[in-house]
C-alpha cells in the first residue's frame, strides 16, 4: 500500500514535534516528505536522520549552514508544493505561514492548519486559493478539530452556534490589576498545555482565543454572534456545537495535541493509533465551565471586534499582537501593555486598504512598525 507524503512546516516546534511522534506510529499510512524549521538546526538534523525526508529547509541560518538544505523563507513554499507532498502540516508561528498555505492550496494539497494567523490575516484570499486550486483545509487546533468532528458533514443551516472552550490560562483566577503586572515567568506557566513561548503568552492574554474565534468564522462560515467562548479549566471538552433543535454535541478527549494532529491527517477516517491510553471520565472529573471575564482579558474583545470590523482590522490585530508579544518576551514592555499596543494599532491602522494580499501585508507591516515605534 502506498503511503501519503507529509510536509511539516515548523517541525522543531511544539506542533511539529507532536506530529512527528504521531507519524512515527503511522509509517504504514504516511511518510515524511519534507521538513522545515525556523532556526533549530540541531533538532532538525536529528529529525532528518530519523525520518529521511526528500526535502529539508531552514528558514533562518543558525551558525552552521548545511550544504544539502534549502535556506530562507522561500523553503516554506518550496516544501509545500513538491509533487511528493499530499498533506502540508503548517505549524509555522505567525503570519509567516501565509504564503505557504496559499501555495499549498493552489497546488491542490490538503493543509492541516495549525497556523491560525493564516485565516485571520487573509481568510477570504485563503478560501479563494482553495477553490481555485482544489486544495482543502483541515484544522489542527483542538477546538476547531472538535467542531469539525461534531458537525461531521451536517449542513451548515443545522448549526445554531459553536462554543469554543478556553482553559483560562495561568491568570484565570487573578484580578485585572494583578494580571496587568504579571511577569514573563507567570505568563509562561500554562496550567494545561505545553506550547511554544509566543502561543503560551497568547493563551495567557486570551488573544489566542480571539484568533480562534476569527478562524472559526472563516472555517465554518458562521457569523460572529454564533460563536461563543466559555472557560473550561480541565481542557477535556475541546468545543461544543449546538444545533437548531437544541441538541449539543461535545468532542472530548485527553488534553493532547496528538489527537487533533492525527485526525487532520486521516480525516474523515479514524485510525487506531495507540498513542494515548483510553479516556477515563472518572479520572478527569469534575468538568466545570465558567464565563469569560472580558474586562480582565481585553485582548479577547479587541480581537473579536477586529473580526466584526473586517477589512484590514484582523490583520492589524494579529500583527500588533505578534509585535507586542515579541516585546514582552524580550522584557521591553509589561504584560498589560500588550492589549494597549493592540488597541493603539487598531485605532491607527485598522481601516487600511485590504483588497489584495499586498494591501493586507502593508497593513500588517504598518501595525508592526506602529507598535515598535510607540511601545518599544
Amino acid at each position: 500500500m502506498s503511503t501519503r507524503g507529509v510536509a511539516i512546516l515548523g517541525s522543531t516546534g511544539s506542533i511539529g514535534t507532536t506530529a512527528l511522534r504521531v507519524l512515527a506510529r503511522q509509517r504504514d499510512r504516511f511518510h515524511v516528505a519534507a521538513l522545515t524549521a525556523h532556526s533549530n538546526a540541531a533538532l532538525l538534523a536529528e529529525q532528518v536522520s530519523a525520518f529521511a525526508p526528500e526535502y529539508v529547509g531552514l528558514v533562518t541560518r543558525n551558525g552552521r549552514p548545511h550544504p544539502e538544505w534549502a535556506e530562507g523563507a522561500r523553503c516554506l513554499v518550496e516544501a509545500s508544493v513538491r509533487p511528493g507532498v499530499d498533506i502540508v502540516l503548517n505549524a509555522v508561528v505567525g503570519a509567516a505561514g501565509l504564503d505557504a498555505t496559499l501555495a499549498a492550496l493552489g497546488a491542490g494539497k490538503r493543509v492541516a492548519l495549525a497556523n491560525k494567523e493564516t485565516l485571520v490575516v487573509a481568510g477570504d484570499l485563503v478560501a479563494a486559493a482553495a477553490r481555485a486550486g482544489g486544495g482543502e483545509i483541515v484544522p489542527v487546533d483542538s477546538e476547531h478539530s472538535a467542531i469539525l468532528q461534531c458537525i461531521a458533514g451536517r449542513p451548515g443551516q443545522a448549526v445554531r452556534r459553536v462554543i469554543l472552550t478556553a482553559s483560562g490560562g495561568p491568570f484565570r483566577t487573578w484580578d485585572a490589576r494583578r494580571i496587568a503586572q504579571a511577569t514573563l515567568e507567570d505568563a509562561l506557566r500554562h496550567p494545561t498545555w505545553s506550547m511554544g513561548r509566543k502561543i503560551t503568552v497568547d493563551s495567557a492574554t486570551l488573544a489566542n482565543k480571539a484568533l480562534e474565534v476569527l478562524e472559526a468564522h472563516f472555517l465554518f462560515g458562521l457569523p460572529y454572534d454564533r460563536i461563543d467562548v466559555v472557560v473550561h479549566p480541565q481542557s477535556v471538552v475541546h468545543s461544543m456545537v449546538e444545533f437548531v433543535d437544541g441538541s449539543v454535541l461535545a468532542q472530548m478527549g485527553q488534553p493532547s495535541m496528538e489527537l487533533p494532529v492525527l485526525y487532520a491527517l486521516t480525516h474523515p477516517e479514524r485510525v487506531d493509533d495507540g498513542g494515548l491510553p483510553p479516556f477515563d471520565p472518572v479520572a478527569h472529573s469534575p468538568l466545570t465551565f465558567e464565563p469569560v471575564r472580558v474586562d480582565a482579558f481585553p485582548c479577547l474583545g479587541l480581537g473579536i471586534a477586529a473580526g466584526r470590523a473586517g477589512g484590514a482590522a484582523p490583520a492589524v490585530f494579529n500583527a500588533a499582537n505578534e509585535a507586542a508579544v515579541g516585546l514582552f518576551l524580550d522584557g521591553r514592555i509589561r504584560f498589560g501593555d500588550i492589549a494597549r499596543a493592540i488597541s493603539d494599532a487598531l485605532d491607527a491602522h485598522g481601516d487600511m486598504p485590504h483588497d489584495s494580499l499586498d494591501a493586507l501585508l502593508a497593513a500588517d507591516a504598518a501595525a508592526r512598525r506602529h507598535v515598535g515605534a510607540r511601545f518599544a
